[in-house]
């Protein structure tokens, strides 16, 4: 062979080694591609395997049978249990076996099995929507700056409610107990509700507040059971302070011919009367209650034990609706010759809602006229209107013109 020829040979053979490699490298890229793409199915295959199980077990969830609300009564020796359901008597049942035995209690509410009425499992206490909706989320704005003519009534609410929430130590140190609740009487607009506002703006205890014709249902027990759940609020949110307006409503005094309706109200009452003075402590648990018709409140809710202290708020004299005349005129732009002692002796007889709706239609009369100045003249037919012009003009031929 010659030399020509073998170089020529060298030369093929390092071509045909060089496109064998090249064409290993491309069947390994595509062996690593083909891989990975084994890969990726792979791992959707056991994503979809995943879904699958997820989605027969919900079907499985959603075709089991309903499961039955009941109460449990007893706890029996043997591990059984004796439950109340809500469609019939009490059965005497077994119990699954997630359910721990040692969790269970009296009272407590469980899921039971359709057709067994085994315990299936323990369900949390359930408050009706209108006590969890009772609870002030927000503090109102009130504060007791904000009340005039009331100091001797705002140092019997504090002493009787938020000291002992405050510096319970003291009471201990004294040896006697806080009062349980405090009544608020007197006759509508003297500011019985802004009290209780400014109590909960004032305390870090939480505040619920009902109205005491919320607590009257229309079904047997259903005032009773609401009147319960809402202690039971009270003392899981503990410090807490209940507020019960207009508790006349509810609180009227029991008589002997009483129809259907009235039989029903006594009920709530007589649940009331267990909770404020019963077995179960109310511990931090301050109880506000307003009224304005104490002579219609049955004797059992005055007596001491349940409200320890009645607290009378009456209507303003002249030094305290000039006061209530100066709290609502700081937050308006007023004359500087506003004569507010003047102001309370025409507003005679008038109480702190109705000042504050004075102080309202002044302002009123102002923008009327296209000011951003209340004058006095503007509190002068404010008065006339929310008392009435007889009112306004036998009061005014007392004590002679307001301003001259």
């Amino acid at each position: 062979m010659s030399e020509s020829a073998k170089i020529d040979t060298e030369d093929e053979i390092y071509r045909r080694l060089l496109l064998l490699e090249e064409r290993n490298s491309q069947l390994m890229e595509q062996a690593r591609r083909v891989e990975g793409e084994k890969r990726y199915v792979q791992s959707e295959l056991e994503r979809m395997q995943r879904e699958l199980r997820r989605l027969k077990s919900e079907l499985d969830r959603l075709k089991a049978p309903p499961l039955i609300i009941g109460n449990i009564r007893d706890l029996l020796a043997d591990g059984r249990v004796v439950v109340k359901s809500s469609t019939g008597p009490d059965f005497v049942v077994n119990l699954a076996e997630n359910v721990d035995v040692g969790k269970l209690e009296v009272g407590a509410r469980v899921s039971l099995n359709k057709q067994t009425l085994a315990v299936m499992g323990l369900l949390p206490s359930s408050l009706d929507p209108i006590v969890t909706g009772a609870e002030v989320i927000d503090k109102p704005d009130a504060s007791y700056g904000d009340i005039g003519g009331l100091e001797k009534q705002l140092v019997e609410v504090r002493e009787a409610v938020e000291d002992p929430l405050l510096r319970p130590e003291l009471y201990k140190k004294v040896g006697i107990e806080p009062p349980k609740g405090v009544l608020l009487v007197g006759p509508p607009g003297t500011g019985k509700t802004l009290i209780a506002k400014a109590v909960a703006r004032n305390t870090n205890a939480a505040f619920i507040r009902l109205v005491g014709s919320e607590l009257v249902q229309k079904y047997i027990g259903e005032g009773a059971r609401l009147v319960r759940e809402l202690f039971e609020l009270a003392r899981q949110k503990a410090p807490s302070i209940i507020f019960i307006d207009e508790l006349d409503s509810v609180g009227a005094k029991r008589l002997d011919a009483a129809t259907s309706g009235d039989r029903e109200v006594q009920r709530t009452l007589m649940q009331l009367l267990a909770e404020l003075d019963g077995f179960n402590p109310l511990g931090n648990v301050k109880i506000i209650a307003a009224s304005n018709r104490p002579d219609i409140l049955d004797d059992a809710l005055l007596r001491p034990g349940r409200f320890d202290r009645i607290i009378k708020v009456p209507p303003p004299n002249a030094d305290a609706r000039a006061e209530i005349f100066r709290i609502h005129a700081n937050k308006m732009n007023i004359d500087g010759s506003i004569d507010f002692d003047e102001l309370a002796v025409r507003a005679d007889g008038a109480t702190g809602a109705d000042i504050h709706a004075m102080c309202t239609e002044a302002g009123m009369f102002a923008i009327r006229e296209n000011r951003d100045v209340v004058l006095p003249a503007d509190f002068e037919k404010s008065i006339s209107k929310v008392l009435g012009e007889e009112e306004h003009k036998q009061v005014s031929g007392e004590v002679g013109p307001m301003f001259a």
